[in-house]
């Protein structure tokens, strides 16, 4: 799954990576990103010829048809193989994808003899940001309310680096598939699974972090500082198992 991640990038980076996207004022540098919080997305909505526009999204799916907002917050991911099924995701899956915006995110793994789990912090090799594979939704409560935009974060099986951390991984999509993903016509499934795959394992590398993370109002870059030899005996064991 994806339950925290980041997006600090410098916006000269975003704007290489995602063909200078229009960006809005309020994106600031987050390094603990969580559920039901607003994320950078790009959508599948046309653009006016200007690039695409980053907007703010509520992160947790709430379908138009939802009764209570908060169901939100059980739908902040997505499993790659029912979106077709799933009637909280199968007309998004059609007809209203997204890009989410990261440079990277947290997984927690089981370390043998310790109660509390290990926060790993895991992003690409070359530390340049990247798009999760994502759908959006609009939802509102009566015609007299401003509509909620709310997104969830679509998952696959792990590539090998990744599967002794954790059993699922957010899909991390390669840019020459932005624009497929993108595009703003109604799409079939057959041609959109070949895109949900685990991403390359090469490209990727993984460490252990401090447990600052665990606390929700951390969001700082010591969130994603590597720990030091001394910082826990659990590290070593960490690092074995990672590398």
């Amino acid at each position: 799954m994806c339950g925290r991640f980041t997006l600090a990038s410098d916006p000269d980076l975003l704007y290489g990576i995602f063909d200078n996207p229009q960006l809005p004022m309020e994106l600031t540098p987050r390094y603990n990103i969580t559920p039901t919080q607003d994320v950078a997305v790009i959508t599948n909505t046309q653009d006016n010829g200007d690039g695409h526009k980053v907007e703010l999204y509520h992160w947790g799916l709430i379908p138009s048809w939802a009764k209570d907002p908060k169901i939100g917050s059980r739908m902040i991911n997505a499993r790659s193989e029912t979106l077709s099924e799933k009637p909280s995701f199968r007309s998004a899956y059609k007809r209203r994808r997204c890009l989410v915006l990261a440079d990277g995110y947290y997984e927690w793994k089981s370390v043998p003899g310790e109660k509390n789990k290990q926060p790993i912090y895991i992003r690409l090799k070359s530390q340049n940001p990247f798009a999760f594979a994502g759908l959006w939704e609009e939802w509102q409560a009566n015609y007299m309310e401003k509509p909620l935009r709310s997104c969830t974060i679509i998952t696959c099986l792990p590539n090998p680096y990744l599967e002794d951390i954790h059993r699922r991984m957010p899909v991390i999509l390669p840019k020459d598939t932005y624009a497929q993903w993108l595009a703003p016509d109604e799409q079939s499934s057959e041609a959109l699974q070949p895109m949900l795959v685990p991403f390359s394992d090469e490209e990727m590398e993984a460490y252990p972090v401090s447990r600052f993370v665990n606390r929700p109002a951390n969001d700082s870059p010591e969130c994603i500082a590597p720990m030091s030899d001394t910082d826990e005996n659990s590290v070593k064991y960490i690092k074995e198992s990672l590398f």
